[in-house]
């Protein structure tokens, strides 16, 4: 295939320019994902955003189209840095390995743990480049699209209005809920009758309770999330929360209720216990449910991963041959440079295991030579999976679930027990994570690049720089949302023990504080002395999926798994399964969310559905629907990084303790109702009234 611009052709390509657009845009979209993928469980893929962003600012200042293709590249590169972060960093938290997050020490482990996986991603890349990016059976469909994005781009169409606006109007939504203008949220516990269920005449059990009605969230990026993923995937996904809310706790809070509050107890209780109930009963069931469809979706992939690790091996004594001509569309970072990275991350992952952790120099030594083994293999099948279906649909989850729960059980059969086998599962476990999601999205950014004609080894080199400023920035976001949060809520708790005139605290270790005591202490020793849902694995941070590997990694390590709990939530698993459910991973992840998501979620996927709906009753040709679709994308894109952005923006007021509240207790929820209907308004109208000329000639589609 001849490139876009042919290999004995040099355009400017590794400008100053062009890297840095794209190291903003990797700060900025990997830490709009770190937001999104906290909250949500879920990313969106940064290839397009960063292709529409970066070809309308090279095009400012009259770059040229392989700059735009740099630019690009070191872009998307911080989502996936981002993704792997979010997967597994909180779980050291979760798990009570890291007391505090906001320390020097962990701050100096993260980003060498995000360091070291990026660079490992890449430097295995470079080796399997040439045989995967030329491979005639690997379609790469995103890759395709965002090469002809940039080849549309010099007829004008680059679609960044509909980009930007949507961010601006995510980010002031975003701005008015955080300002208290009014609910966010409605929530309403609706009782039962309490009564006594007689067993086979022998037995009587006393039962009330009821159930707890919640709005969907007041969020754009949920709803962004949802117009995404689609109505089928967003309805999974929601079909969890009434699992959860529907079924699961009413009728355990219907048995559990008259043994733990009386009849009378005020509403706030009884929305209280609903919330007990789903956090330490509902959830670890979903967690059996999300293991169970992580190794399903590895399963039905059995085939692509088996060819996946048999071409890899391959693949590697082909690149290392060096029995082919190099020109400069096909020269990769020099074999040397390659070993010397892979050796570099793993010698990080024996000084953080050895140095950090406090395992034994054998242990980690041993920790490092399973993080290359599982980092290559894991890294050659997510290139390739990437090659088949695209990144956006790449299970990153479930290549570090596996990651991790084989590296937990050669921890024990070394011998390895306690917080430092934990630790040092995580460890392992994170850089793989980081390694096969940067290796799946530098394959699909250098395959837009051999289609468009750029230069390997400097985009190679791009996404190296890109990891390296992600690896020392996305701790802040995740700092600023975690310690941030814990601040908020112990805010609102101290003025409503304030407003009952408590003077003194007491913490669950049996120390006293007063209130202002409390105020001077540390975020996460504030949680635990007020007992606080926050920070990471609380509602407004779910992080499922770090939740699920801080649970495998103590479960298996220390033996601590909530095993009833567990095996519940995986014969649910089996039986959506048996029941052919598309996802079960999404409908596990649904339940471990609260409704308030599901439901936003839910929301945008409707709203899709009706997009496809219209389309179809105007009669729109294929090419018009294209455009109908690209630009819905581009706004749900718009939404998702204008909410997050300003979502850490306040998040950084609450953690320096900036009072931004215009009312303490808003309410107005209708105004929260016509905000929903006015978003629905306009990711409906704007897309289809800009469909186009039936005559028109169709674009490369964006939704991968």
């Amino acid at each position: 295939m001849q490139p876009f611009v042919p290999s004995d052709q040099n355009l400017r390509e590794f400008s100053l320019r062009a890297v840095l657009i794209g190291l903003v845009m990797a700060v900025v979209l990997g830490s709009a994902n770190a937001y999104l993928g906290l909250k949500a469980g879920m990313t969106i893929a940064a290839t397009y955003p960063a292709a529409v962003i970066g070809m309308a600012l090279i095009k400012l200042m009259r770059g040229t189209i392989l700059e735009e293709n740099m630019a690009r590249t070191v872009g998307s590169i911080g989502e996936s840095v981002a993704a792997g972060a979010i997967f597994t960093i909180p779980a050291f938290v979760i798990s009570g390995i890291w007391p505090r997050f906001f320390t020097a020490g962990n701050y100096v482990t993260s980003s060498l743990i995000m360091f070291a996986g990026g660079v490992l991603g890449i430097m295995f890349v470079a080796l399997l480049r040439r045989v995967m990016v030329e491979d005639a059976e690997l379609p790469y469909p995103e890759s395709v699209a965002a090469a002809e994005i940039h080849k549309a781009g010099a007829r004008g169409g680059s679609g960044t209005k509909f980009l930007f606006g949507a961010m601006g109007l995510g980010a002031s939504i975003q701005a008015l809920v955080q300002l208290s203008l009014f609910a966010s949220a409605w929530e309403k516990f609706v009782h039962f009758k309490t009564s006594a269920i007689n067993l086979a005449g022998a037995w009587k059990a006393k039962v009330a309770g009821g159930m707890l009605l919640s709005s969907p969230g007041i969020s754009p990026a949920y709803m962004g999330v949802g117009y995404i993923i689609g109505p089928k995937l967003g309805a999974l996904n929601f079909s969890g929360g009434i699992i959860a809310w529907g079924l699961l706790v009413p009728i355990i809070t219907y048995f559990l209720a008259p043994g733990v509050l009386p009849e009378a107890a005020p509403e706030g209780d009884w929305i209280a216990l609903s919330y007990s109930v789903w956090k330490f009963i509902v959830r670890p069931i979903a967690i059996g449910g999300m293991l169970v469809g992580a190794g399903f979706t590895l399963f039905k992939m059995r085939k692509s991963l088996a060819t996946g690790l048999t071409r890899s091996v391959s693949d590697v004594r082909k690149a290392a041959s060096g029995d082919h001509v190099v020109d400069r569309v096909n020269k990769d970072l020099p074999f040397t440079y390659v070993l010397g990275g892979i050796g570099f991350a793993a010698a990080v992952t024996f000084l953080v295991t050895w140095q950090i952790f406090h395992v034994g120099a054998l242990v980690s030594f041993v920790a490092a030579l399973v993080m290359v083994i599982l980092g290559f293999f894991f890294a050659a099948i997510s290139g390739y999976l990437v090659g088949i279906m695209g990144s956006s649909n790449n299970p990153i989850s479930g290549l570090t679930l596996t990651a991790l729960v084989l590296t937990a059980l050669v921890m024990v059969i070394l011998g390895v027990k306690g917080q430092e086998g934990v630790a040092a599962v995580l460890g392992v476990a994170a850089i793989v994570c980081v390694s096969a999601a940067v290796a799946g999205e530098m394959l699909q950014d250098l395959k837009a690049g051999h289609i468009l004609g750029g230069t390997p080894w400097r985009m190679e080199m791009g996404d190296l720089l890109g990891v390296a400023l992600a690896s020392v920035v996305l701790f802040i976001p995740l700092m600023v949302l975690h310690e941030g949060d814990i601040t908020a809520q112990g805010t609102k708790r101290i003025a409503e023990l304030t407003a009952q005139q408590v003077q003194v605290v007491t913490a669950p270790d049996g120390k006293t504080y007063t209130l202002d005591q409390v105020k001077q202490l540390p975020a996460d020793q504030k949680k635990a002395v007020l007992s606080l849902d926050a920070g990471f694995g609380s509602k407004q941070l779910a992080a499922p999926q770090a939740g699920l590997m801080a649970l495998l990694s103590r479960g298996i390590v220390e033996g601590k798994m909530a095993w009833p709990l567990i095996i519940v939530g995986m014969m649910m698993g089996f039986a959506f399964i048996l029941m052919q459910v598309k996802s079960p991973m999404l409908v596990s992840v649904g339940m471990y969310l609260p409704l308030e998501t599901t439901f936003a979620i839910f929301l945008g996927g409707l709203i899709k559905g009706t997009v496809e709906m219209f389309a179809a009753k105007r009669g729109l040709n294929e090419a018009q629907k294209v455009r109908v679709e690209n630009n819905g994308v581009l706004l749900a894109a718009g939404l998702i990084a204008g909410e997050a952005l300003v979502g850490l923006l306040f998040a950084s007021f609450a953690f320096f303790e900036v009072k931004y509240k215009i009312f303490a207790n808003p309410g107005m929820f209708w105004i929260s109702l016509l905000i929903l209907a006015g978003i629905a308004v306009y990711l409906v109208r704007v897309p289809l009234a800009n469909a186009g000329e039936a005559d028109e000639p169709a674009p490369p589609s964006a939704n991968f």
